[in-house]
């Protein structure tokens, strides 16, 4: 499967849009994550996602394609328009990114020796 991919939906004459991509986690520590950005069609994404880590890319794609499968059951179909979100995508991926380091450097490895010698 892709690593992106872009659905869509009409219902009452509106197109409902969903965008995923698998981008890998900064640090080339192997963790992936599935960001996700959903809303109207032709205006900005309502919702934006992120899951995971994921522990390689393969495992992010599997949950692409289980979402996948599980939208199409609920009338989602592929497009083929080139994706629209993708700077909010972006945008999401350096605030994992972000988080992620500030998460990582708030903990003290070893506090029983903080300040000793």
């Amino acid at each position: 499967m892709s690593r992106s991919l872009c659905l869509t939906r009409q219902c009452l004459g509106l197109v409902t849009r969903i965008e995923c991509v698998i981008k890998p986690l900064a640090g080339d520590n192997g963790r992936w994550t599935l960001l996700c950005a959903a809303g109207m069609s032709g205006a900005q994404p309502s919702a934006i996602k992120a899951q995971g880590p994921f522990y390689g890319p393969s495992v992010a794609e599997e949950a692409l394609t289980a979402i996948a499968e599980s939208l199409a059951l609920q009338g989602y179909v592929e497009c083929g328009e080139p994706p629209i979100w993708h700077l909010h995508l972006q945008a999401e991926l350096r605030r994992v990114n972000g988080e992620r380091h500030s998460q990582a450097g708030a903990f003290q490895w070893r506090p029983e020796t903080d300040g000793q010698s």
